[in-house]
């Protein structure tokens, strides 16, 4: 496979953009992602919050059945990333 351009990127990410609502976005995801992809985004999505609750990673793997270097590397991305986990965590904590 080879590596998309930034071009490529930011029309899929603007295509992201035009979704309207949660149907919206289960639609699209499940046409674009199989079914594994979604549980592994589901999964890494989980950790990060449980992570930025404080949840040891033996509880994470338990409950999401990631490896620890997965959790290891979401953790990192968590703290030092380009802040993606973090502004998201925000905007959700309601």
């Amino acid at each position: 496979m080879k590596k998309p351009s930034i071009k490529e990127i930011d029309d899929l990410y603007n295509a992201i953009l035009q979704l309207n609502s949660v149907d919206e976005c289960r639609k699209f995801f499940r046409d674009l992602l199989t079914e594994y992809e979604i549980k592994e985004f589901v999964e890494r999505w989980k950790a990060a919050k449980m992570l930025a609750n404080g949840i040891p990673y033996t509880q994470i793997e338990a409950e999401t059945g990631l490896s620890t270097r997965t959790i290891a590397r979401v953790g990192r991305w968590l703290k030092k990333g380009r802040g993606g986990y973090s502004m998201m965590l925000k905007r959700t904590n309601k």
